[in-house]
C-alpha cells in the first residue's frame, strides 16, 4: 500500500514539476540592466497588433512582441502603456524584462500580456518604424501617422 501511495505521490509531483519548468524555460527575460526603463520611454510605435518597438533615451531598442492580437492599442490619449508585473514591482519598479505578469495596454483595450522584450539595433528599429500604424515621440503623446 505505501509503495502504491508513493508511486502516486510522484506521479503527482512530475506532472505538476514539468509544466512550470517547461514554462520558465520558454520565458527569456532580458538581463536586469538591459531591460526597458518605463520612466526614460521617449519614442514608441505600435507595429500590428502584436508587435510595438519601443525606444529609451538615444541608444536603447526594443521590440515587444504581444502574446494576443490586442487591435486597439495606440488609439486614445494614452495609446500604449506599459504595466509591471507584481514581482518587478517589488524588485525593479519601473522596467519591463519581458518576464511573466508584464502587460501593455491602452485606454480602449484591456491589458494584454507580453510574450517577449527583445533589445534591436538602429536599423530593425527604423524598418519596424516605417511599417507602424500608431507613433509617439514623446512618452505617453500619441499621434496618429499622417
Amino acid at each position: 500500500m505505501k509503495t502504491v501511495l508513493c508511486m502516486v505521490l510522484g506521479v503527482t509531483l512530475v506532472a505538476t514539476v514539468a509544466p512550470a519548468s517547461a514554462q520558465s524555460a520558454a520565458t527569456h527575460s532580458l538581463p536586469y540592466n538591459d531591460c526597458m526603463r518605463l520612466d526614460q520611454i521617449n519614442e514608441w510605435h505600435v507595429v500590428d497588433a502584436q508587435t510595438a518597438i519601443v525606444r529609451t533615451g538615444p541608444y536603447q531598442r526594443y521590440l515587444v512582441k504581444l502574446k494576443a492580437s490586442c487591435d486597439k492599442l495606440g488609439i486614445g490619449p494614452r495609446g500604449l502603456e506599459f504595466i509591471a508585473s507584481d514581482a518587478d514591482k517589488a524588485v525593479a519598479p519601473l522596467r519591463i524584462c519581458g518576464g511573466v505578469g508584464e502587460k501593455v495596454r491602452s485606454r480602449e483595450q484591456p491589458p494584454c500580456a507580453i510574450d517577449s522584450v527583445s533589445l534591436i539595433d538602429e536599423a530593425t528599429f527604423d524598418g519596424y518604424r516605417s511599417h507602424a500604424k500608431y507613433h509617439s515621440v514623446t512618452s505617453q503623446q500619441p499621434s496618429r501617422n499622417p
